[in-house]
């Protein structure tokens, strides 16, 4: 006779909130979630912050119903089909490569990973069937960079596999591309290539990064910076209404 699972009570009322945000339409109020849950507000609500702090659910700025985060859209993206994001921005990263004429890529989070999805090469135009998809550790690159500082959760879980003194150099540099909103690679990752990268952002979730690289000797940092502002601003007026 086969015995039940012992089940750890959190864990199945974060996943039974989780499911309710998901049968809500993608987001819920606490007392709506607190009363489907058949739990108290106080329980839910210590649940949801814990969600909250993991990326697995989040808020918007006057609203309040809790949304599922990031790093849950995450999880249901590396089981899904990335083919409508790459065909969504393909023309986003051709603008980007006609502007700078250098190398533009496109990853999205993939677990503890960037997952390349598309790369445009017009000095190359061989290259991306070459080279994508293929995944990367997030640690070095300006991609991964991105990732770190802008999905929740993310830097919280590189950081506890360092030691003290790479975990303060690690959340130093996360804060900072936070802070500037972009993130710069300058030799890191690969010796005689800079890049700059910048969060792509949909309904305010972190959808993915795009990536601009070529050789150092023609993108120096004042350069890598403009080409950071430009890519920041096409963002901007792609989700202008029209």
């Amino acid at each position: 006779m086969t015995r039940d699972p012992k089940l750890i009570q959190s864990v199945e009322r974060a996943a039974v909130i989780l499911e309710i945000i998901a049968q809500q339409g993608g987001a819920a109020p606490l007392r709506q979630i607190a009363a489907l849950a058949g739990i108290r507000k106080t329980t839910a609500h210590n649940i949801l912050q814990t969600l909250n702090s993991l990326g697995y659910v989040r808020r918007r700025t006057g609203d309040m119903r809790y949304y599922l985060g990031s790093r849950i859209l995450n999880l249901a993206r590396i089981a899904g089909n990335d083919s409508a994001t790459r065909t969504k921005l393909r023309p986003v990263l051709e603008t980007i490569a006609h502007k700078t004429d250098q190398t533009v890529w496109l990853a999205v989070p993939s677990g503890d990973e960037a997952a390349y999805l598309d790369i445009v090469d017009f000095r190359n135009p061989d290259r991306a069937s070459v080279h994508a998809p293929f995944r990367e550790k997030l640690e070095g690159s300006a991609v991964g960079l991105v990732f770190l500082a802008f999905i929740p959760g993310m830097a919280r879980r590189l950081t506890h596999s360092l030691t003290d003194a790479a975990t303060s150099s690690a959340i130093e540099e996360i804060e900072a591309v936070r802070a500037r909103g972009y993130a710069l690679d300058l030799e890191n990752y690969h010796p005689g290539i800079h890049g700059v990268a910048i969060p792509w952002r949909e309904n305010g979730e972190v959808l993915a990064s795009l990536c601009v690289t070529g050789p150092a000797a023609e993108l120096p940092q004042q350069k890598l910076v403009q080409m950071a502002w430009m890519m920041m601003k096409l963002q901007t007026d792609s989700v202008q209404p029209c």
